[in-house]
């Protein structure tokens, strides 16, 4: 009596194993030369558990598999699909994908997607993904997302963003965007931005855009870069000159504290009265002594052509200047203001170990004109 219950436990496994046998045809193990040529026959009642082959379909992956050139699964994929050129997952995928040139998931991805070329999620991406160009998320994306050229997700990310040319975003971004040109979000972001020419927040920034050109519609942080917009910034023209400049005109971008100034002049500093030209940008700090009064400091960097038009030999065609200065500002008009600049350079050979060819106090005045409604 005692053997009855295995008895019946061992006839039930039995059973279940017909079962499954009869439904999940070569016992889940798919060997495929191609499509037509394979262990494992292409229909909606299989499962496939271990793939090896040159070129699969399959209709579901739950397992592993091996291919030389592709793998296409109908459905799902969840475990490590390998493959020398593509893989295709038509729902999601749910795992590791690596791929010699593309991943695509027509569903969401859901842990390391890894392509010499190109990873694709019809939906969602969460984890990480890798490629060598493109990395594009139909609707989210969160963790890390790595794209030799570009990163693109339809609607919000979370996470970090690292590309070679840009990083676009629907809507919303929180983290950290860093890429070597532009960063994109066409909403709000929360976190840092970092690009070497530009980034875009269309709406609200809530951190620090550090970029050549930094853009937010609404600003809660700060903004690093050569010019600095937001509905804040104040566009002003300067037209100055001193003791070590005849005459320059610039363009300051000017927020509530921050300021950057970006202009051209000519100048004489110790070459013989001979007219150069140099190009400056200067950044600083502004502040209200009385409404009509401002006190601002700023270091700037300074570029010097002599166009090799001097006499003497020991004058060198290019030089640059690094400068320290203080101003003082009195607003005389809605639009129009006056400053004294008192300050001080110093100037140096572009060569290697060079000595400073000159330096000395610089005095200036001139007048700015507000072109802000």
């Amino acid at each position: 009596m005692k053997r009855i219950p295995k008895i019946l436990l061992t006839a039930a496994l039995l059973m279940a194993a017909v079962c499954v046998s009869a439904q999940n045809k070569s016992a889940g193990i798919n060997l495929s030369l191609w499509k037509g040529a394979a262990t494992q026959p292409l229909d909606t009642m299989q499962t496939t558990y271990l793939n090896l082959g040159l070129m699969s379909s399959m209709n579901r992956l739950h397992g592993v598999g091996v291919n030389a050139l592709g793998s296409v699964v109908r459905g799902d994929v969840n475990g490590l699909q390998l493959t020398g050129l593509a893989n295709l997952a038509g729902g999601s995928m749910r795992g590791v994908q690596m791929a010699g040139f593309s991943n695509v998931s027509g569903n969401n991805s859901i842990g390391l997607s890894v392509a010499g070329l190109v990873n694709i999620a019809g939906n969602d991406y969460r984890g990480v993904t890798i490629a060598g160009l493109t990395a594009i998320a139909g609707d989210r994306q969160s963790g890390v997302m790595i794209g030799g050229l570009l990163n693109v997700v339809g609607d919000s990310s979370s996470g970090v963003q690292l590309s070679g040319i840009a990083n676009v975003v629907g809507s919303n971004f929180s983290g950290l965007a860093l890429s070597g040109m532009l960063n994109v979000a066409g909403e709000d972001v929360s976190g840092l931005q970092v690009a070497g020419l530009a980034n875009i927040a269309t709406k609200r920034m809530n951190g620090l855009q550090i970029g050549l050109f930094n853009y937010a519609t609404e600003l809660h942080g700060f903004q690093l870069g050569l010019v600095n917009a937001n509905p804040d910034t104040r566009i002003q023209f300067l037209l100055y000159g001193g003791n070590t400049t005849w005459a320059n005109v610039g363009v300051r971008f000017k927020n509530r504290l921050f300021y950057t100034i970006v202009g051209i002049g000519t100048m004489q500093e110790g070459l013989r009265d001979k007219p150069t030209f140099n190009a400056s940008y200067r950044a600083g700090l502004s502040v209200n002594l009385l409404p009509k009064l401002a006190l601002s400091g700023d270091l700037g960097y300074q570029h010097i052509e002599t166009f090799k038009n001097h006499d003497d030999e020991r004058i060198p065609r290019r030089l640059y200047a690094l400068q320290a200065r203080v101003n003082l500002e009195y607003q005389v008009t809605r639009r129009v203001g006056l400053f004294a600049t008192g300050g001080y350079g110093i100037t140096r050979r572009y060569a290697c170990h060079s000595r400073n060819f000159d330096k000395g106090a610089i005095v200036e005045g001139g007048i700015v004109v507000e072109m802000r409604n």
